[in-house]
Protein backbone atom coordinates (compact mmCIF):
# COMPACT_ATOMS: atom_id res chain seq x y z
CA UNK A 1 0.00 0.00 0.00
CA UNK A 2 2.97 2.28 0.58
CA UNK A 3 3.91 2.11 -3.11
CA UNK A 4 0.66 3.92 -3.99
CA UNK A 5 2.01 7.03 -2.25
CA UNK A 6 4.95 6.98 -4.64
CA UNK A 7 3.30 5.85 -7.88
CA UNK A 8 0.31 8.20 -7.76
CA UNK A 9 2.33 11.45 -7.72
CA UNK A 10 4.69 10.10 -10.38
CA UNK A 11 1.74 9.21 -12.62
CA UNK A 12 0.19 12.66 -12.09
CA UNK A 13 3.47 14.37 -13.01
CA UNK A 14 3.75 12.28 -16.17
CA UNK A 15 0.15 13.12 -17.15
CA UNK A 16 0.78 16.84 -16.58
CA UNK A 17 3.92 16.66 -18.76
CA UNK A 18 2.01 14.87 -21.54
CA UNK A 19 -0.80 17.44 -21.43
CA UNK A 20 1.78 20.25 -21.53
CA UNK A 21 3.52 18.75 -24.56
CA UNK A 22 0.18 18.30 -26.33
CA UNK A 23 -0.85 21.93 -25.77
CA UNK A 24 2.59 23.10 -26.88
CA UNK A 25 2.22 21.11 -30.11
CA UNK A 26 -1.23 22.57 -30.75
CA UNK A 27 0.00 26.10 -30.01
CA UNK A 28 2.97 25.74 -32.38
CA UNK A 29 0.70 24.54 -35.26
CA UNK A 30 2.05 20.99 -35.39
CA UNK A 31 -1.41 19.68 -36.33
CA UNK A 32 -2.25 22.40 -38.86
CA UNK A 33 -2.05 20.46 -42.13
CA UNK A 34 -2.18 16.70 -41.72
CA UNK A 35 -3.10 15.82 -45.31
CA UNK A 36 -0.75 18.14 -47.23
CA UNK A 37 2.47 16.16 -46.82
CA UNK A 38 0.65 12.90 -47.57
CA UNK A 39 -0.69 14.27 -50.87
CA UNK A 40 2.57 16.03 -51.73
CA UNK A 41 4.50 12.76 -51.70
CA UNK A 42 2.14 11.35 -54.34
CA UNK A 43 2.64 14.27 -56.73
CA UNK A 44 5.65 13.71 -58.95
CA UNK A 45 6.84 17.01 -60.44
CA UNK A 46 9.60 15.36 -62.50
CA UNK A 47 7.18 13.73 -64.94
CA UNK A 48 6.06 17.00 -66.53
CA UNK A 49 9.57 18.40 -66.99
CA UNK A 50 11.13 17.76 -70.40
CA UNK A 51 14.84 17.57 -71.00
CA UNK A 52 16.61 19.61 -73.65
CA UNK A 53 16.92 16.53 -75.86
CA UNK A 54 13.15 15.99 -75.77
CA UNK A 55 12.51 19.64 -76.66
CA UNK A 56 14.94 19.45 -79.59
CA UNK A 57 13.34 16.23 -80.83
CA UNK A 58 9.88 17.83 -80.65
CA UNK A 59 11.08 20.83 -82.68
CA UNK A 60 12.59 18.58 -85.38
CA UNK A 61 9.38 16.56 -85.69
CA UNK A 62 7.23 19.66 -86.04
CA UNK A 63 9.33 21.08 -88.94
Amino acid sequence: MDIIYLLLPIALVIVIIIIGVFFWAVKSDQFDDLEGPAHRILMDDDINEKTDADNTADKNINK
